[in-house]
Formats: structure tokens, sequence, C-alpha cells
């Protein structure tokens, strides 16, 4: 039993070592997201091209307003061309897409459905044109676009940025205390993991939407992903190579989010079981390049990728304290203590996490109350969701219905903007 208890002790220490530098590390970083710091130097004087991507599949609902807010954009209609994939439709989305003013390339391949597959599919396509454009930038179907958006992306690729992450707001963050938990989350990833990262010089990752990719960056090599969060594994994939992702904040997107539980569940648990399929195919070379280039940006990517088997060790640290209570090593105070460390932090502190955000981005807290208060469940599931996808994983790709029809012109109303 002693040799039980020391081997026990042990683990346990170790655990609440690599956890407490894991979370501090994290706050410190997270910091940086309350400093504004200097805009880069340009480069360059060019206006730039670019090629917008939008890959859609059955988004005859809203693909029309997402190629209308394009249009609108203040940059020079001649040097944006939008083009829209209509991947896999069995609806009116190529047909809609066109009327609204884009070019519409159709793809029809049931094997394989993700985004990933249809940007190779696209850029493979178009391999011979890209020179002909500086950047391209991908938008969700379901997305609609401020418009000074390419005036800010123009100017990152004058301060010699080659792949940038655009501002990711959310249309409907009063809908329900789900979409609303959505916005939340987003909200807090902007300011204080991409913001942060950005402005102490280490990498932000790219985030699904609104994202700019110099062309060069992948004129040779396309666009090769294959687990079904293409973003991550594409921004792991740059990261290896040593290109450091920039962000723009004031490059703003207005994006969808599931309103009810059942879609966010299949939709997180897809993000989850990518993040699963990232960590297994990359964290050797990523480990590899941290220790070749022996740079915190590398680092900072590792620690990301980690974040499954911290929550892992974190519920095996509660399971070896409660072993410990019941052979007599730990007090049934001390074991009380070691469980509200855990809950206070995951159940209690984020009520106030999520209001101090909804305040620092100037919304009215009366239209998100209930989204405040649901937002331990909201985070908190995630834990289930994370131990299922470990468990049984659902690697096939399920489509996340779009039905919020909001214009560039009506957005301020699914903003809470008119509420005071």
């Amino acid at each position: 039993m002693t040799d039980l208890v020391k081997i026990i002790g042990f683990i346990q220490n170790i655990l609440i070592i690599a956890i407490t530098f894991y979370w501090m590390y994290q706050v410190v970083i997270s910091l940086a997201g309350l400093i504004k710091l200097k805009e880069k130097p340009r480069l360059t004087d060019k206006m730039h091209r670019f090629m917008v991507v939008m890959p859609a599949h059955n988004e005859e609902n809203v693909i029309a307003h997402l190629v209308d807010s394009l249009k609108k954009v203040d940059y020079p209609k001649d040097l944006v061309d939008l083009f829209v994939i209509a991947d896999n439709c069995t609806d009116k989305t190529a047909d809609v897409a066109r009327k609204a003013g884009a070019i519409v390339y159709e793809r029809n391949d049931p094997n394989k459905k993700t985004k990933g597959f249809a940007l190779d599919w696209f850029l493979t396509l178009k391999k011979d044109e890209l020179e002909s454009y500086d950047a391209f930038v991908v938008f969700d179907s379901d997305n609609i676009v401020d418009k000074n958006f390419f005036n800010v992306m123009n100017e990152k690729l004058r301060q010699g940025e080659n792949l940038v992450q655009g501002y990711r707001d959310i249309k409907n963050p009063t809908d329900s205390w789900i979409s609303g938990g959505y916005a939340i989350f987003y909200w807090l990833m902007n300011r204080f993991y991409h913001l942060a990262r950005y402005n102490i010089g280490l990498s932000p990752l790219v985030n699904g939407t609104a994202f700019m990719v110099r062309t060069s960056l992948i004129k040779d090599q396309g666009w090769k992903t294959h687990t079904l969060t293409e973003d991550i594994e594409f921004s792991i994939q740059n990261i290896i190579k040593g290109q450091k992702l920039g962000w723009a904040k004031d490059a703003i997107v207005y994006d969808e989010q599931p309103t009810e539980f059942k879609q966010s569940w299949t939709q997180r648990e897809r993000w989850t079981v990518g993040h699963l399929q990232t960590m297994s195919s990359y964290s050797g070379d990523l480990v590899k390049a941290t220790i070749k280039n022996k740079k915190l940006m590398n680092f900072d990517a590792v620690l990301y990728i980690l974040g499954i088997p911290i929550l892992l060790g974190t519920l095996l640290l509660l399971v070896l304290n409660t072993m410990l209570y019941v052979m007599g090593e730990m007090s049934a105070y001390e074991l009380i203590i070691n469980y509200l460390r855990y809950i206070f932090p995951t159940f209690i502190l984020p009520i106030f996490t999520a209001y101090i955000v909804v305040k620092m981005q100037k919304r009215p807290v009366k239209p998100m109350l209930k989204s405040i208060l649901m937002f331990p469940i909201f985070m908190g599931s995630w834990i289930l969701i994370n131990l299922k996808s470990l468990i049984k994983p659902n690697k096939k790709w399920e489509k996340i219905e779009h039905k919020k029809a909001v214009s560039i012109e009506d957005k301020n109303i699914y903003l809470g903007k008119e509420e005071k």
C-alpha cells in the first residue's frame, strides 16, 4: 500500500506541476491582449489584388447575402474577384450565387466533402491563374463582411504579412444561450489568444473563415489538409515551417453560429476530432521544429496542441485525489478543497469572465445575460465532447445548417447595437 501511495503521490506532483505551468503560461500570455501596440511599418504602397474563395454546401439561404456584402466593400472592384465553390450541392446554391454576382464552380465528389478538399480542388484548378492575384481570402457562406475588410488586409500585405486571420464576430449572439456562448468564446479568443500572441510576436491561428493567404505561400503545393479542422491543420503546417501568422483586428466578418445544443454538440465534436487528428499527425514535427528552431512560437503551438491532454491530466488528478482519500491518505477537507480548485475555475469563474468580455466588447449585457450565466455550461459541455471524441470519435463530416439571412445593412439588429 505504501508503494502505491508513493507512486500516486509522484504522479500527482508531476500533474500539478504540468497543469500549473500550462495555465500560468496561458494567463501571462493572454495579458498581452490588453496592450495596444503600433502597427508595423509599410514595406510597399501597392493596392493588392484579391481572389475571394467561398466554399458552399447547400447554402441557398445565406450565400447571396455574403456575395452582396462583398460587392459593397470599400475597395476597388476590379481588384476583388468573387468565386463560389458549390460543393456537392443538391439545392440552388450555384444558381443563387451566380444571380448574386459571383463566379461559380461546381464540384461533385461525395467521398470528399470537407472544406479542405474543396479548397485544394479549386486552388489546383486555378493554379495557373494564382500569379495574377496577390492573395486569396476564404469566407464561409453564412458570413457577411465589413466594408473595410480588404483595406485592412491590403495594409497587412503592405506590411509584409503572408498569412493573416481576420476578426471573427457573430451575427446572431442574442438568438439563444448557445449562440451567445459562441459569441463570448470567440470574443475571448480574439482578444486573449489571437491578439495577445500577435502583440508579442507569437503566432495566432487560422480560425475557419475570414483569413488571407499570400498566393506565393501555396502556389507550388496547393492546399493539402486531411483532417476535419483544415484551419488548425493549415496553421500548424505553417508554424512548423517557421511561418508566423498575422492578425487583423479591424478586418471584421460576421459569422452565424448554432442556436441549438444538439447542433452545437455536432459542430464542436467535429472540431475536437479534427484537433485530435492534427495532434496525432503533427505533434512530432512540431516538437522537432521547437527543438531545432528554439523559438517560443513553436513551443506555444505545442502547448495549444496539448490542450486536450492537459484536460485529461486534470481529470486524472481528481481521480488520484479521490483514491488517496479512499486509502485514508487525504482528509475530507483536503479532498473538498482539491475539488473546489477544479470546480471554481470551470463552473464559477467563467460567469465573471463572460460578463467582463461582454463589457469589453461594449455590447449590452441584458440580451446576453442568459448566455453569460450559462457560459460555464457551454464550456463545461466541451469536457464531455472531448471525452466522447476520445472514446468514440465521429470522423464523418456533418453539415451545420445556416438559416440566418442577415444583410450587411441590417446586421446591427443582430449585434444588439440598437439596444442601449
